[in-house]
């Protein structure tokens, strides 16, 4: 049974250069799960008040939290030293993931 986690990933300031040359990788590995770790229902980049990026969110479906931390992990961002904290939040089991119509991680 899949269960669900909110991930915030907050990053290091002064990124926006490092997050430009990594979003095409960084994409590639929410597109593919993490190559099958997690589907990635929504996601989006984190702003602050002035506008400036200060991380990005993901809702995640996997089989546990060992596969969450794997996908978050392995994502470029973190592998680049973008990201400086990373955190889960598990989601009820009556979270209604079915309202989300076009998951950015293709279900296979």
């Amino acid at each position: 049974m899949p269960v669900f986690f909110l991930m915030r990933c907050l990053h290091h300031q002064g990124q926006d250069t490092a997050r430009d040359l990594q979003r095409a990788a960084h994409r590639a590995w929410v597109q593919s799960g993490g190559e099958g770790l997690a589907v990635v229902l929504i996601g989006s980049a984190l702003h602050d008040d002035n506008g400036a990026s200060i991380g990005n969110f993901g809702i995640l479906e996997t089989a546990g939290l060992a596969e969450a931390k794997a996908f978050a992990e392995g994502d470029p961002f973190n592998k680049a030293g973008i990201v400086a904290k990373i955190e889960f939040t598990p989601l009820p089991a009556t979270f209604q993931a079915g309202r989300i119509s076009d998951p950015m991680t293709p279900r296979t």
